[in-house]
């Protein structure tokens, strides 16, 4: 029975330290949101690229809906 909760304590503490959440503080919400700090930064730009990529290729992803196809739209 001792095993068995040294396991169940075992298993609990690593399922904590792996779990990465973190409490994010009023004060420091305002560095997170910068622009620099998001998965994307330059949004419009990759917008633009991907028009004229997927223009140029003939072909869609399925991220977004089908256009023209010129790259004109």
């Amino acid at each position: 029975m001792k095993r068995r909760w040294q396991c169940v304590a075992v298993i609990a503490a690593l399922a904590w330290t792996l779990s990465g959440c973190e409490t994010v503080r009023p004060w420091e919400r305002g560095t997170l949101a910068r622009p620099e700090m998001q998965l994307d930064p330059n949004v419009l730009l990759t917008d633009l690229y991907e028009q004229v990529y997927y223009s140029k290729e003939a072909s869609r992803t399925g991220t977004r809906p089908a256009g023209a196809g010129c790259g004109c739209n």
